[in-house]
């Protein structure tokens, strides 16, 4: 743990509910949303012991974007539970149809389609629409599942919505996760023990007169990658499973 987390750390699920609460004036849980989150938090503390750090770095209001590891679909249940606000999350055409019920619960729960293969136009004017809402957007910038349990390097969708919106990127790391489904049959989780680590907002902004081009987004995809590789430093996770990543 580094210097000054000690005030930021929260036994997440203490509390009459069992969850973080929500702030004053915050956008409302959808339904579904909020019924699975209530559900889950019981499970994430008595069976893997979640664990979230640096809570109180998260914007005390108005949008911002959630930068994020991820290994599989745990990441979205921890951090739906961690963060005391809804999160709209990008998801992947094969995940968001992955059954015919899929598209239907992923539209209930505000999650966004997103084409990670080609430029997506109308997934980045959803995402900003939710920003311009007051929102949260959640990303995920390696795109699909890490198979191995490393980081790897981003994509640049998420310096594009940061560059266009203004808002901050809070970088996330997210351990424990990869082992609790590694080698698991029908996707049912191991007990593990799961920590979840916000660092500091990230500030990014472009001018009128000079517009960002491919070099600036990399650049800046390069630099939130490295913040999340600190953060799962600090959880003690060696290089050689953080994988590369660029220079902040």
């Amino acid at each position: 743990m580094s210097p000054g987390d000690e005030s930021s750390t929260l036994g997440i699920l203490s509390g009459a509910a069992g969850l973080p609460a929500a702030r004053p004036g915050a956008p409302r849980f959808p339904a579904l949303y909020q019924l699975l989150r209530g559900g889950c938090a019981p499970m994430l503390r008595s069976m893997f012991g979640l664990e979230v750090t640096g809570l109180d770095r998260l914007p005390a209001e108005g949008p911002f974007i959630l930068a994020s590891n991820h290994h599989n679909y745990l990441d979205a249940v921890v951090l739906g539970v961690a963060v005391p606000r809804p999160i709209n999350f990008l998801v992947m055409p094969r995940v968001f149809h992955a059954s015919p019920l899929h598209p239907s619960f992923h539209r209930r729960v505000g999650s966004i389609l997103v084409n990670i293969e080609r430029p997506d136009p109308g997934a980045i004017k959803r995402s900003l629409r939710v920003l311009e809402d007051g929102g949260v957007v959640g990303i995920f910038p390696e795109g699909p599942f890490s198979r191995e349990g490393r980081l790897v390097s981003g994509q640049p969708g998420v310096a594009m919505i940061a560059l266009r919106s203004g808002v901050p990127v809070v970088p996330v790391a997210i351990s424990g996760t990869y082992e609790a489904l590694a080698g698991r049959r029908f996707h049912i989780p191991r007990s593990y023990p799961l920590a979840v680590r916000f660092g500091q907002p990230l500030h990014f902004h472009q001018t009128r007169r000079r517009r960002a081009n491919q070099a600036n987004r990399e650049e800046i995809t390069r630099r939130i990658m490295s913040h999340i590789a600190a953060l799962l430093d600090t959880d003690g996770l060696p290089a050689a499973q953080r994988g590369e990543v660029g220079p902040s």
